[in-house]
């Protein structure tokens, strides 16, 4: 099952730039953000705003965060499908997945159904028993990890550093997966950080790579709920964030075992659970 990139990451436009008082014309570099549709066995599941791009990984990585998927064996296909515009060319906007024989198939109705936004993921998340009950790879029972904070606080500028497309744009969040020693294992880019975040498990999942159980998450924003619950789902003990996690994201990453680290910035951080993995050296 390939993955492939479609569509534009970023688009032209004509701007008015004024700088100290100058006024000029010129064009300008934009991040492309246009709707995905999700598809479950050719029914309508969710419809994303992202940006184009690893939009089978997005899809996949959705569903392993919404508990349908968890290995790779479980998907049978991941297709675009209707979506044509007026001129009869693809939208490429409208991602089919199909589960593989066996496969339990969740009760699809107009209430289960959700809108998606490139800033807030999935709003209205049911409760932390949700997502307690659906895990299929618990943290507690993942191998011992231990991070060191210097290795931490190195993160954040090796993850700017590898934003090809933030340098054209500066509108684009990350997210990026490093191993407890420091290795980039994978990032990626785009106008939602859940959606990065998707990309990320998505193509673990196809390349039988889940759980992620020796892996850092690290995201270039804050730490939400929605991102808590995605690196939960995907087996990933540690968190962190360049920006403020949520009371619920806390409460989520306690609940679960999940270490989960905010204001990573420099030498500085905040760890708000799962101390236990951080290589602390002075009392607290």
């Amino acid at each position: 099952m390939g993955l492939i990139a479609m569509g534009r990451v970023t688009e032209r436009r004509r701007t008015i730039r004024i700088r100290d008082g100058v006024v000029t014309s010129r064009p300008d570099t934009l991040v492309a953000e246009e709707p995905l549709e999700i598809r479950l066995n050719g029914k309508p599941l969710a419809i994303t705003m992202r940006t184009p791009g690893d939009d089978f990984a997005l899809a996949a990585g959705f569903l392993v965060s919404e508990g349908v998927l968890h290995a790779g064996s479980q998907v049978r296909s991941i297709v675009y499908c209707a979506g044509a515009k007026e001129d009869g060319t693809n939208t490429y906007n409208v991602v089919d997945v199909a589960l593989a024989d066996g496969v339990p198939v969740p009760d699809i109705t107009l209430e289960r159904n959700v809108y998606t936004t490139s800033s807030c993921g999935l709003c209205g998340k049911a409760s932390l028993d949700a997502v307690r009950t659906s895990a299929h790879f618990p943290i507690a029972d993942t191998p011992p990890v231990r991070v060191e904070p210097a290795l931490l606080a190195g993160l954040p500028d090796r993850l700017r550093a590898a934003q090809r497309v933030f340098d054209r744009t500066g509108g684009l969040h990350a997210a990026a997966l490093f191993s407890p020693e420091g290795e980039l294992l994978d990032i990626r880019e785009d106008v939602g950080r859940h959606n990065a975040v998707d990309k990320l498990v998505g193509r673990a999942l196809t390349d039988d790579r889940l759980p992620l159980s020796r892996s850092i998450l690290l995201v270039s924003g804050r730490a939400s709920f929605e991102l808590a619950q995605k690196a939960v789902m995907a087996g990933i003990p540690v968190l962190a964030a360049v920006s403020a996690p949520s009371s619920l994201a806390v409460d989520l990453a306690a609940e679960t075992g999940l270490t989960l680290v905010g204001f990573l910035r420099g030498n500085n951080m905040n760890v708000y659970a799962g101390d236990e993995r951080i290589a602390l050296r002075t009392g607290v």
